[in-house]
């Protein structure tokens, strides 16, 4: 399996929370957890060769810099898309597990896509487009 480079980093208030209602509802699985107490120190999120790190918000050099959407009236500065093969089911799965859906399942001319939103109010894109697999128009 080959290895992304590029790892998304989220911080949430409750992020054991987070990290159950991710693998349970959009597919993530864990990968790595280092917990104390009510804290997520770091964790690391799988969904096929991409990853994801989580971890609690709390006071620090960081989390000075970053703000969850939820603290902001849900807005978000930069979300994440995820490509799967089997995006009929997936959208049929996570909105039977009752997810927000705030944008449903379209078809376009690149490829089909819909985006959820999270507990604490991040945007989680899915689509059937690969974008590796598309050729830049020069």
């Amino acid at each position: 399996m080959s290895t992304a480079n590029i790892i998304p980093a989220f911080r949430y208030k409750d992020a054991h929370k987070a990290i159950e209602w991710l693998c349970d509802v959009l597919g993530f699985e864990k990968h790595v957890v280092f917990e104390s107490d009510d804290i997520v120190h770091h964790a690391e999120l799988t969904f096929g060769n991409g990853m994801i790190m989580i971890g609690t918000s709390r006071k620090g050099p960081f989390d000075e810099l970053t703000c969850i959407p939820s603290e902001i009236d849900n807005y978000n500065t930069q979300s994440a898309y995820i490509f799967v093969n089997d995006l009929d089911d997936h959208y049929k799965k996570v909105k039977n597990k009752g997810a927000e859906i705030v944008l449903p399942l379209k078809k376009e001319p690149h490829g089909s896509g819909y985006t959820c939103r999270d507990p604490e109010g991040y945007l989680w894109s899915f689509g059937d487009m690969n974008p590796w697999n598309n050729k830049p128009n020069v």
